[in-house]
């Protein structure tokens, strides 16, 4: 009955490993994970869908007992939580300063049509169907493919579209 009301405040805030082990397996789990998730398609075209779900909450419990070593103490959890928010800093921040970064960060703009045809080794590169493509081009209001001058997979998934039309438009109004 009375261990119901004892706390063990060391184990509670000082850490069971250094600090710099903390520091050196959350950075190395965050550069892996990161690496991994930069090169994959981007399937689901700007939305999170149920496998891209899945795959971030199966990676992070794959990779907590490899950045934690087990951890115990709030501590702990801290300093681990703190490394990744110090990479995602960082990263942002390099990305803003330098310009070559930011094409590692972020991929270029993915030509997905021209001139009103679909580029197919770009839609197979990104894993995506003549459906899909067509149902985000309805969905921007866009009714016939040779309606779209430029199609664009853009680097957080989203397509981008410039149709021939918006083009005579901004002529017109000159």
């Amino acid at each position: 009955m009375e261990n119901w009301f004892f706390i063990n405040w060391r184990a509670i805030f000082v850490p069971s490993i250094s600090v710099l082990e903390l520091f050196i397996r959350g950075s190395l789990v965050y550069l892996a994970l990161f690496s991994v998730l930069r090169f994959l398609p981007s399937r689901q075209l700007g939305t999170l869908g149920i496998t891209d779900l899945l795959v971030v909450v199966l990676f992070a419990e794959a990779a907590q007992n490899a950045m934690t070593s087990n951890y115990t103490s709030i501590t702990e959890g801290a300093i681990l939580v703190g490394t990744v928010i110090v990479w995602s800093y960082l990263f942002n921040w390099l990305g803003y300063k330098l310009p070559e970064f930011q094409k590692i960060l972020n991929p270029p703009p993915l030509l997905l049509v021209k001139n009103g045809r679909m580029i197919q080794r770009h839609l197979q590169k990104e894993l995506i169907t003549n459906d899909e493509l067509m149902s985000k081009l309805r969905q921007q209001g866009v009714e016939f493919l040779t309606d779209v001058k430029l199609a664009f997979m853009e680097a957080d998934g989203s397509i981008s579209i410039i149709t021939s039309e918006s083009q005579t438009s901004i002529t017109d109004k000159q």
